[in-house]
C-alpha cells in the first residue's frame, strides 16, 4: 500500500488520498466554513504566520489552511499522481 503526500509549504505534508478540495479563501463561504472548523476544533493552520492562499477540505471535515496557492497545491497533487503512473509503467515494461 502507497501513501501518496503532498508538501503544503514549510515540510508540512497531507495525505492526497483525504483531500476533497483546494480552495481560495476568498469568498464568504469559505470563510465561515474556516470559523465553523475553528470552533469546532477541526482546523490545522499550516501557514506559519503567513497568509492563508489556499483552503484544503479533508474527507475527515478538517479544514487545513495553507500559505500556498491553491493551483500550486493541485500541481503537486497532479504531478505526485503522474509520477506514480510513471513508476508503475517502467516496473511493468
Amino acid at each position: 500500500m502507497n501513501i501518496k503526500l503532498i508538501n503544503i509549504g514549510f515540510g508540512n505534508i497531507v495525505s492526497a488520498d483525504r483531500i476533497v478540495a483546494i480552495v481560495s479563501p476568498e469568498s464568504a463561504p469559505i470563510k465561515r466554513v474556516i470559523q465553523e472548523a475553528r470552533d469546532r476544533s477541526m482546523l490545522i493552520d499550516a501557514t506559519y504566520g503567513r497568509k492563508t492562499r489556499a483552503v484544503i477540505v479533508t474527507d475527515s471535515e478538517h479544514i487545513i489552511l495553507s500559505a500556498v496557492q491553491p493551483e500550486t497545491v493541485a500541481y503537486r497533487l497532479e504531478s505526485r499522481g503522474n509520477s506514480k503512473e510513471t513508476e508503475d509503467t517502467v516496473r511493468s515494461k
